[in-house]
């Protein structure tokens, strides 16, 4: 499912226009978004929680040369299933 299949099926369940239901899904990603970049985390009770994990630093290999290459440490974004996604799809 694409984006745009989403916000029809969102439309569809709550009975709104897809002008409503693309305002309210872009508000939904840019909130968790935002949360993310602070360095919260969002737990949606019965479906998940969006967090930051912090990669470290490491020694790669470039594939076409063979050469080791530094990588940078990040900040890598993380969801982890809450149980009632989990048994719902199980």
């Amino acid at each position: 499912m694409n984006k745009s299949e989403l916000i029809e099926a969102i439309a569809a369940s709550a009975d709104i226009p897809k002008a409503a239901a693309t305002r309210a899904l872009d508000a939904l990603i840019d909130s968790v978004t935002d949360s993310l970049k602070k360095g919260d985390s969002v737990a949606l009770v019965g479906f998940g929680t969006f967090s930051l994990k912090e990669r470290a630093a490491r020694t790669g290999r470039n594939p076409q040369t063979g050469k080791p290459i530094e990588i940078a440490a990040a900040k890598v974004p993380s969801f982890k299933a809450g149980k009632a996604l989990k048994d719902s799809v199980n």
